[in-house]
């Protein structure tokens, strides 16, 4: 098992969630009722599932795809850190990682 940290939106709560390797972040963060829509279901047709890395853990993760980078252009609340947790695939290496969850997100399918 692996360890991942949720800050609320408001900054001041935080979520300790449990994951195995090979889980999608937003998987997890859906299981422990973050609010992430993930309105496309993991395929990069919205930014429903924007998540801002923390700094100290970014270089962690592989770099995101082309695609990702340009859903990432339309997250509202966008930052060098952001991104999509529907492409984060858990492993061994990212035990610990903590993520902010963006106090508003844009669905780019439709109106929200």
């Amino acid at each position: 098992m692996m360890r991942v940290t949720f800050i609320h939106a408001d900054g001041k709560g935080r979520t300790e969630a449990e994951a195995v390797p090979g889980d999608i972040l937003l998987d997890v963060a859906q299981a422990h009722l973050m609010p992430l829509e993930g309105t496309c279901e993991g395929q990069m047709a919205c930014s429903t599932c924007h998540v801002i890395v923390a700094r100290a853990d970014f270089d962690r993760l592989p770099p995101a795809s082309e695609e990702e980078e340009d859903m990432l252009d339309l997250a509202a609340g966008a930052r060098r850190t952001s991104r999509l947790s529907c492409q984060i695939m858990l492993t061994e290496a990212l035990d610990g990682l903590t993520v902010h969850i963006p106090g508003e997100s844009r669905n780019m399918q439709g109106a929200r």
